[in-house]
């Protein structure tokens, strides 16, 4: 696991109960995979061995939490690979354009495009979410309790606060038993709640390529109100040719302490992102040549997006006794957004969204045949409507209206959870959902003919998993979970360029066979292992066609596999300095594939993912001064189906360090960093399956970046 910069409580704290089934299943994995496995467990056991010549023998375990409600803390008692990372690895001496920063130590995580904000992250779990040339897929992404990820499986990071942000817990693999529809792993983002004492922070960053940000927060804790504010903009020109971009972000969490048994969170976010331009991606040629050049189309034809959020969420939290708790939350989300893409005909795109939701989750620690048990349940309902337009883009001017639909996606899912205490060593979990979504488009535009459609999709997705205690500091773990994912409704778009619903496009489906080992060593080591097995059906492909470049339209794959070895330690080296490491190991595989023009690919390796996936990091912390460095190899990886193209292998180091002090009522903290230290060239982002051969977009080279934050407490 990977838990740098994590708030970690003391004490073990109770046992908890966990789902599952003495029999777990076959595991249908290679050979290779099963040595690389044991490997891993025989460095973990050696470095355990040694750790535990020198750990004191009374100390008692760590425990680590996660937020959410729907899997019980500590994390080390779960069937499931989960990782936690802190505010302190989030926030302290970061510049906070994206996720890939805080999460790039977590097994299993594989992260480009930080810096084309026109495309989103690029987010890659076990797989899951390496089609997507923009937006996240595939996986579940919360903030709060409120959903990112919209009811047809498309989930965008552009709205989050990382300023603001607590925590983040990455639930690794199939989870659609508990999260439904696009569950192929989980990121959840905790908001920080405000500090007995209250402060006002404000913060200011600069760096090359024109970055700049301004931050302003205030929080704290005033009778029964808990509060966070945070304001920040966002400016940065950028590496490459026409990528600049400009965001003003807003985000709120308050807290009413109704009585002593409930409260009442109401959150709020603003986002405002007018400029967000896309230099494109580049040949091969194009970028050995100039890789801070853009794509001539892109130029021409000004691509790039703007962006207008605003989200008011509820959440309702009942705690009726020890043992029973309800939470119930309500969200609403209203969405601008205006897309130029590099071609005439439909080239730009208008979306106007309404998105609604909310869900009820109950949760009853009690017994079942005189054996502890915790029981979930809970129902989720969203429903997503979209106004889209596409008109000519002429060469950045809005043209003739081509496209007009209205679509609909209403998504209601409902789930139950047991988690057994079989014995004082195992627990057994168990668990299903039910979902059923509905796509209905209603085309508006009649002069090509009424392309208006249907599409209702059901899906039962069950889990079982085992935790068995090795000693009261070593947790054995397998499971077998689901999870499937829809076409969003942009990616059921027909490849004739009409409207309404791809035919035949089905959503993909997954199960997880999983084993792995975890726990701790002393107070501050920790290791864990994973090995796991994926049969995907009907994986879902993108691909482009020479009339439409730049749009991605999308194929199912008849079957595939994943098999996959996740490592990670993370141990003090002496009593100022840390260390930690992740591996993974990634062998994805189409079995059976007939791409859209015929062509085979069985057996070829699924692209956008690599094999070999490390990363290293120090730590280093005294007396106000901190340090980071961090290292990252990543392995040549295929950018087609076709397997005739490859992303070369690379390795990137970032670095920062700074300074905290304080005085009275006063605290600073001072900070510098690199990135790209060794000036590798790498490509920060690969679109899969590109026509042309555009496959690339260039990271920047070697670049520094300087900020300061000034922090006012009341009350000293």
């Amino acid at each position: 696991m990977f838990f740098q910069g994590t708030d970690i409580a003391s004490g073990r704290g109770a046992k908890q109960p966990i789902h599952g089934n003495r029999h777990a299943g076959t595991w249908p994995i290679t050979m290779h995979t099963a040595q690389a496995l044991l490997l891993g467990v025989g460095l973990s056991c050696a470095a355990v061995g040694l750790a535990q010549e020198n750990a004191p023998a009374a100390e008692e375990p760590i425990v680590i939490t996660i937020t959410g409600g729907r899997i019980a803390p500590p994390v080390d008692r779960a069937p499931a690979a989960i990782s936690v990372v802190g505010q302190d690895k989030i926030q302290r001496g970061t510049q906070q354009l994206g996720l890939d920063e805080s999460l790039a130590g977590v097994p299993g995580l594989f992260m480009q495009n930080r810096y084309n904000f026109a495309q989103d992250l690029r987010i890659s779990m076990r797989g899951f979410g390496a089609r997507a040339n923009f937006g996240i897929r595939g996986i579940k992404i919360l903030v709060d309790g409120v959903p990112q990820t919209l009811p047809d499986g498309q989930g965008q990071v552009d709205s989050i606060d990382l300023g603001s942000a607590e925590q983040i817990d990455v639930i690794r693999g199939p989870a659609s038993s508990l999260w439904g529809n696009a569950s192929g792993g989980v990121i959840n983002i905790t908001t920080e709640d405000g500090p007995l004492q209250p402060f006002v922070d404000a913060g200011t960053a600069f760096g090359d390529f024109g970055y700049r940000k301004y931050q302003l927060k205030t929080a704290g804790d005033v009778g029964s109100v808990n509060y966070l504010a945070n304001g920040s903009r966002l400016e940065l020109d950028g590496y490459r040719d026409h990528s600049r971009v400009e965001t003003d972000r807003f985000n709120t969490k308050v807290r009413f302490a109704i009585d002593e048994s409930s409260n009442l969170v109401a959150l709020v976010n603003l986002t405002d992102s007018p400029i967000a331009q896309d230099p494109g991606a580049l040949t091969r040629e194009q970028m050995d040549l100039d890789p801070t050049q853009a794509r001539q189309r892109n130029v021409i034809f000004d691509a790039g997006e703007r962006v207008e959020q605003q989200k008011l969420g509820l959440v309702y939290h009942k705690t009726f006794d020890d043992r029973r708790t309800l939470t119930v939350r309500n969200y609403y989300v209203w969405r601008d957004f205006e897309n130029r893409l590099p071609f005439v005909g439909g080239g730009a795109v208008r979306l106007d969204r309404f998105l609604l939701g909310g869900g009820v989750l109950y949760t009853h620690d009690g017994d079942f045949m005189g054996l502890n048990n915790r029981l979930v349940a809970g129902i989720d309902l969203d429903k997503q409507n979209d106004d889209r337009q596409r008109f000519d883009n002429n060469q950045g001017v809005l043209g003739a209206l081509g496209f007009d639909q209205k679509e609909t996606v209403t998504g209601a899912g409902a789930f139950v959870r047991s988690e057994l205490s079989a014995t004082e060593q195992l627990d057994l979990f168990v668990g299903a959902r039910y979902d059923r979504i509905e796509f209905d488009v209603d085309d508006r535009f009649l002069i090509n003919g009424d392309d208006s459609g249907q599409r209702t999709i059901e899906q039962v997705s069950p889990m079982i998993g085992i935790v068995y205690d090795l000693s009261p500091r070593t947790n054995l773990y397998a499971n077998i979970s689901t999870s499937f994912e829809t076409p969003t409704t942009a990616e059921f778009a027909n490849p004739s360029g009409q409207g309404g619903l791809n035919p035949e496009l089905e959503p993909q489906t997954a199960t997880n066979y999983e084993l792995g080992i975890k726990g701790t060593i002393s107070s501050a080591i920790r290791y864990e292992a994973a090995l796991f097995h994926i049969d995907i059906e009907d994986e879902l492909i993108p691909f482009e066609v020479a009339g439409q470049p730049g749009r991605t339209f999308f194929v199912n794959a008849g079957e595939s596999t994943r098999d996959g070895v996740e490592l990670s330690l993370s141990a003090p080296v002496t009593p100022h300095l840390s260390a930690s490491v992740s591996y993974t190991y990634s062998d994805f595989v189409f079995d059976r594939f007939a791409g859209s023009q015929g062509h085979v690919f069985d057996g070829n390796r699924i692209p956008g993912v690599p094999k070999h996936l490390l990363v290293a990091g120090l730590s280093y912390q005294r007396r106000g001064f901190f340090a980071d460095w961090e290292v990252v190899h990543v392995d040549e990886f295929y950018v087609d189906n076709a397997n005739s193209e490859k992303n070369d292998s690379y390795t990137v180091s970032n670095a920062k360090a700074g300074y905290a002090g304080d005085h009275d009522n006063w605290e600073w903290t001072l900070y510098l960093g690199v990135n790209n230290l060794f000036d590798a060239a790498y490509a920060a982002n690969v679109r899969i399956n590109a026509f042309g051969g555009r496959y690339f977009e260039p990271a920047p080279e070697r670049n520094l970046y300087t900020g300061m934050h000034l922090r006012y407490r009341f009350g000293l």
